[in-house]
């Protein structure tokens, strides 16, 4: 099973990213697929998933500025980041649901 991460790098208060997850190994139409983050000096969190239906759910605080989506054909799941703060600068994780493998992780710096 491969988890591979991309899109993050630095960007200002107010502006938006949006991260990939291309996952190989797996039946990836059928696998729940989550997102995590980690912040400085605190423990890995769950901040998204999406389920082989596409029911979404997303952390309260997030919901207004983040969508998880998906695509079966490409195997690729998406974190798209809106009005991103300097507290949302954290290493993002993608997990795979059916052996619960994650990727590298991707650094996202919200700085100005």
């Amino acid at each position: 099973v491969q988890v591979a991460e991309s899109g993050g790098g630095l960007v200002q208060p107010g502006g938006s990213l949006t991260l990939s997850c291309v996952v190989s190994g797996i039946t990836f139409r059928l696998a729940e697929m989550r997102w995590f983050r980690q912040s400085p000096g605190k423990e890995r969190e769950l901040i998204a998933w999406i389920d082989d239906s596409d029911t979404t759910w997303l952390e309260d605080h997030l919901k207004d500025r983040f969508i998880i989506s998906r695509d079966n054909a490409k195997n690729t799941v998406w974190l798209q980041m809106n009005n991103l703060r300097p507290e949302d600068t954290a290493v993002y994780y993608c997990n795979e649901g059916a052996w619960g493998t994650y990727g590298q992780g991707t650094q996202v710096t919200v700085s100005s």
